[in-house]
């Protein structure tokens, strides 16, 4: 590339919390420690391919704005839009990307040369990677633009459709295995339906859990040392996706015994689309062992769309980052960026400035987050609620031996006649607030 897109734009340094540098950190400090380890350590965030190198600014109502001189359907856009990636991540100094399989290269006429294709630029990642240290937190598959997978993939009811998605996330877990990717995620983009009239509940989701199981027993197979990662949908494109949240995730798991094979890939977009908080899905994720790695970003609270803004809300994220320190870090996950500029944002500087606000937020919700933590008066509050559970008498109603008649005539014997006690919300709330 003998022209940068960037033109002389970087590397981005941190400048602090002063700065007026729009390509300057002014709160994500890499090298900076919090509880023990350095930022990048705490956040590892990458930089996504799609929609930084895929998207061209299109949208259901509007042509592309977008000009990127790698546009293109050939191996050769592919390998221009592999230069001005890696030029990227590395001006801003993140050490993570992630990809979808069709992001990287074209698929060609078949699915051999889309193959093909993905084992070649494979090759061309694992030269950059080594010669920059860049590594890769997740692949993935694209199993939702192409209009084969229009009524779903692993969930279709053409059985060639199941097929042909489960030769396609073979050559995806492969190229990600070969590049040692600390994740593969199984993104259901149309993993559900329009409408029942014309579904089959109980086969499309039997059609599920055998796809996942496949995926769990050929990692195996090929010592691919990653995590699975399933990313919990709710909607959009379809009516209702199979993997709506958290808990539909972790009960359908449960159902075929892939709990201890898989953990979960949280996006703050579609947690709220769910109508749940980021920090509800990651704290309940937490509270049942499957918290894997996360999408930063955010939606317009006025839209009902997963729109997929760069996070710019500390405040926010601090509960999430609390339940993620107390889980003792999200690593070998981390804060992918599934973030994309504005359509009207067109200057190449754009994208750094989106990630640069982006990060920062997320720094100083950590670094809230854990002084939150190190002070210990917040622990302390959510302990002080619950302490009457940590009486003999309480403890003695949780075990297999207490009964309901048991109970019964013990609240009779003694009187009891609880009154009720204040949950103190808004202390709760006042007191994270102090730490940003």
């Amino acid at each position: 590339m003998t022209k940068r897109f960037f033109g002389d734009i970087g590397p981005v340094r941190f400048e602090g919390p002063k700065s007026d540098n729009p390509f300057a950190f002014r709160h994500y400090d890499p090298a900076r420690l919090v509880m023990g380890k350095t930022m990048a350590d705490h956040l590892r965030p990458a930089v996504c391919y799609w929609h930084n190198f895929a998207w061209m600014g299109s949208d259901m109502f509007g042509a592309p704005t977008f000009v990127r001189p790698w546009e293109g359907d050939d191996m050769k856009a592919a390998r221009l839009k592999a230069d001005v990636a890696f030029d990227m991540v590395s001006t801003l100094g993140f050490p993570f990307f992630t990809f979808h399989d069709k992001d990287v290269v074209p698929e060609g006429g078949s699915l051999g040369e889309f193959g093909r294709n993905l084992a070649e630029m494979t090759d061309v990642f694992a030269e950059k990677m080594q010669a920059t240290k860049i590594k890769l937190l997740w692949g993935t598959a694209n199993l939702f633009s192409h209009p084969r997978y229009m009524a779903g993939a692993a969930t279709n009811p053409d059985p060639d459709v199941f097929a042909y998605a489960v030769a396609q996330v073979k050559n995806a877990i492969d190229a990600t295995h070969k590049l040692g990717g600390a994740n593969y995620v199984l993104w259901g983009g149309r993993e559900g339906y329009e409408t029942l009239l014309n579904t089959d509940l109980v086969r499309e989701q039997e059609q599920l859990g055998r796809f996942l199981s496949m995926v769990v027993d050929y990692k195996h197979k090929i010592g691919f040392k990653g995590v699975l990662l399933v990313e919990p949908k709710p909607q959009e494109p379809t009516k209702h996706q199979y993997d709506f949240d958290v808990a539909t995730v972790a009960g359908f798991l449960d159902r075929f015994e892939l709990e201890r094979e898989v953990k979960l890939n949280i996006e703050v977009g579609h947690a709220v689309l769910a109508h749940h908080s980021f920090e509800h899905e990651v704290a309940l994720a937490v509270a049942l062992g499957l918290l894997g790695s996360v999408d930063a970003n955010r939606n317009d609270y006025q839209s009902g769309w997963d729109t997929d803004q760069f996070p710019n809300n500390a405040a926010e994220l601090v509960p999430a980052l609390y339940f993620i320190l107390k889980n003792g870090g999200i690593a070998p996950g981390g804060f992918n960026f599934d973030s994309k500029v504005r359509r009207q944002s067109i200057d190449p500087g754009d994208l750094l400035i989106g990630h640069i606000g982006g990060i920062d937020a997320c720094a100083e919700a950590l670094v809230a987050a854990a002084r939150l933590i190190e002070d210990g008066k917040f622990d302390k509050m959510r302990a002080d609620r619950y302490a009457g559970w940590n009486e003999p008498k309480a403890q003695a109603m949780l075990k297999p031996a207490a009964t309901l008649e048991g109970i019964a005539k013990r609240v009779a014997h003694e009187k009891i006649d609880p009154k009720p006690r204040s949950g103190r919300q808004e202390l709760f709330e006042n007191v994270v607030g102090r730490y940003l």
